[in-house]
């Protein structure tokens, strides 16, 4: 009979650490055959009712049920699509229907990732105009509105957008509870049309050689709109004005809210008029006539711009929001009054929508006041006709999502307290997980490199020439 030998304290610990070594390798190896990416991270609640959520002077702009009027929720496709450009182009006649049901651009966290790439360099690169290579945000342009041309289809989340554009009362009580200063203020002057301001009484020096008409009046912002001796009183409830584009984005911050984007501010604009065979050239229709325009939006008139102006709707310059009737959405001043400031573009060339109280039907002088109408500035132009409105997206639902940290490549985690020291503890949220990757191999009972994941919110983007 064979006896075994009996084993030594090393052999036993020894084959005690193999023995735990492999029930752990046992117990991750199961814990590996688990899809991370495809792992719900925790039972999501539903999405709020969007028909619950209002804000004072607000409009929710988004899909509609047709039967019921209600808002349609986010667990389907409750988006606007519609033909986004110049009201002076008629290929958008050559747009069919289905372009706008079935729109190819999805929010980048919705496409597979194995095609992700592939789609998101299609829509960054463009094909190179033979006539030579167009700066980054390039769009052409049409001459009479300055309207994006050939319109395309373009797809917009819901959101909510001010009814009318921001008030000098409105406007007044931010400056008051932030103690804020205008660029216009800082600068020290802003710009005015000639025709208002009393050259005998009040200093003028010569503006942009492009824009004759314009002068820069030292000392005018937004208290004083053509100068030292003038005021805003008997005006808080018009559009303020000499506003930059940071000044705007400085009150949307304040109020919780954020600037528009084009074609944000366009798909409120067309109040439903999203299909091809029904895009309107103005606000209120197809009538170019002056007797109908002046019913509906304030602009300079038939009279000789910029030294004579009949005021047959009533105003000279700015008028009073509301004035004038709604969209069918309930918008005002949609058409002319104040250019208003867009989100996105670029520092050099901010985008400005909707015309103001200078511009005329056709284009005859400055800008025809279509539903199309833009303009480009530098975003610290302020003048007499510039102001702006606030936007605003509906509740949705917080999801999550890991991602991995690499030490090697973005350093140890560590956390920082509100005295700046840092402490190499791992973050809240931060998990450490064995991963098997399949190109790595496992020699010597080893469990490979230990890898951390975050759990962090779910970001909803959205790649488009407007941001």
């Amino acid at each position: 009979m064979r006896f075994l030998r009996p084993l030594s304290l090393s052999a036993l610990l020894s084959f005690f650490f193999m023995a735990t070594s492999w029930s752990s390798f046992c117990v991750l190896g199961a814990e590996e055959v688990r899809d991370w990416s495809n792992e719900e991270l925790e039972d999501h609640p539903d999405h709020p009712d969007p028909n619950g959520e209002n804000y004072v002077g607000m409009v929710y702009v988004g899909k509609h049920d047709a039967s019921t009027g209600r808002r349609v929720g986010f667990d389907e496709g409750n988006g606007v699509s519609f033909i986004f450009g110049t009201a002076f182009d008629e290929t958008h006649k050559e747009i069919e229907e289905k372009d706008l049901l079935e729109h190819p651009l999805k929010p980048v966290h919705d496409i597979p990732e194995v095609d992700r790439e592939r789609i998101l360099k299609d829509r960054r690169h463009k094909p190179v105009d033979k006539a030579g290579p167009k700066p980054f945000g390039h769009v052409e342009t049409h001459e009479l509105d300055g309207g994006v041309m050939p319109p395309k289809v373009v797809h917009v989340d819901p959101f909510f957008m001010d009814e009318s554009p921001v008030t000098n009362r409105q406007f007044g009580k931010f400056v008051r509870a932030k103690s804020y200063e205008t660029e216009a203020e800082r600068y020290g002057w802003s710009f005015c049309l000639i025709s208002f301001v009393n050259p005998s009484t009040t200093e003028i020096e010569e503006g942009d050689p492009e824009a004759p008409h314009w002068v820069i009046v030292p000392g005018a912002y937004w208290r004083r709109p053509e100068g030292p001796q003038s005021s805003y009183k008997h005006r808080e409830d018009h559009p303020v004005v000499h506003v930059s584009h940071r000044d705007a984005a400085e009150y949307c911050k304040w109020k919780g809210k954020r600037l528009p984007g084009e074609w944000e501010w366009e798909a409120a604009a067309r109040a439903g008029n999203y299909g091809p065979s029904n895009r309107t050239i103005y606000s209120w229709g197809d009538d170019d006539s002056w007797e109908t325009a002046e019913q509906y939006a304030n602009l300079w008139g038939d009279s000789e711009f910029p030294t004579e102006n009949s005021a047959k709707d009533g105003w000279r310059a700015t008028s009073p929001v509301k004035t004038y009737p709604p969209n069918k959405l309930g918008f005002y001043d949609m058409t002319g009054n104040v250019w208003e400031w867009q989100r996105g573009g670029k520092h050099k060339s901010r985008i400005v929508r909707g015309g103001s109280f200078v511009d005329s039907l056709t284009g005859n002088y400055n800008h025809a006041a279509t539903l199309g109408a833009r303009a480009t500035l530098h975003a610290t132009t302020t003048a007499a006709n510039i102001g702006f409105r606030c936007a605003k997206v509906p509740r949705r639902r917080t999801e999550y999502h890991y991602v991995y940290h690499d030490e090697e490549t973005h350093g140890q985690l560590a956390i920082e307290d509100e005295f700046k020291s840092i402490h190499r503890l791992p973050q809240r949220g931060w998990e450490d997980r064995f991963i098997d990757d399949q190109d790595d191999v496992i020699e010597d009972d080893s469990l490979g490199p230990r890898r951390k994941k975050k759990k962090v919110v779910k970001t909803r983007e959205r790649y488009s020439t407007e941001l």
